[in-house]
């Protein structure tokens, strides 16, 4: 499968490399264009681009920038494409978004807004990425970690799903995009690790925020 990240951070890189050793083709992408990424080429064995470069290069692209950053997507090369939505939420960094703050909508559905052609699902937002390149056991393994993904399109979900087994983690499919919610930042799901059945549990449990301020 081909890849295509936009975000060069620690999410886009870790991700690029485990996808790598997982026999993908990944390109990876920022917003200072391909010449400030030169040297992932050969340290990592991706391809470079520009986000447009890395969103028609993708058979699924992984969005892993910054909440501010969401409205300078290509979204025509993104259009129709699986998606797979690593952001998420600091207002000390983004700013404050008053319909994240009082709850009327998520992250992955404030994202679905900008990109409303294109198969999103929540996934990789909730593990910190050293723990992402270092947990990963083999299937069957009872310590194995698991982890959350949510979204309306089943085929996507399939892909992302197979990408955690592939990376070494079980996956816990919380359902539709709504409920990405639940492993959003500061829940109790949120870069916790846990087994399959300790995070459908904690999952079940979650309560949604009360909306900033009340």
């Amino acid at each position: 499968m081909k890849i295509g990240i936009i975000g060069a951070g620690f999410v886009g890189r870790a991700v690029a490399k485990l996808a790598i050793k997982a026999g993908h083709q990944v390109m990876l992408s920022n917003s200072r264009g391909p010449q400030t990424l030169f040297s992932l080429k050969p340290m990592i064995g991706c391809e470079i681009g520009t986000a447009a470069d890395a969103a028609s290069f993708g058979d699924i692209v992984l969005i892993a920038v910054p909440l501010t950053s969401i409205g300078q997507l290509p979204v025509a090369e993104i259009g129709g494409k699986p998606v797979i939505d690593a952001v998420n939420y600091y207002p000390e960094r983004d700013g404050h978004i008053a319909e994240l703050d009082d709850q009327t909508t998520t992250t992955s559905e404030y994202l679905a807004g900008f990109l409303p052609h294109s198969k999103i699902t929540k996934a990789f937002n909730a593990i910190q990425m050293t723990d992402l390149e270092s947990d990963g056991l083999p299937a069957g393994d009872p310590q194995r970690r698991a982890l959350p993904v949510a979204g309306d399109n089943a085929e996507t979900k399939k892909a992302v799903i197979a990408l955690y087994d592939a990376f070494g983690f079980d996956a816990v499919d919380v359902g539709a995009l709504t409920e990405g919610w639940r492993f959003q930042r500061g829940m109790p799901t949120y870069c916790v690790r846990m087994t399959e059945n300790e995070l459908k549990a904690a999952l079940e449990r979650a309560v949604r925020p009360k909306p900033a301020g009340i």
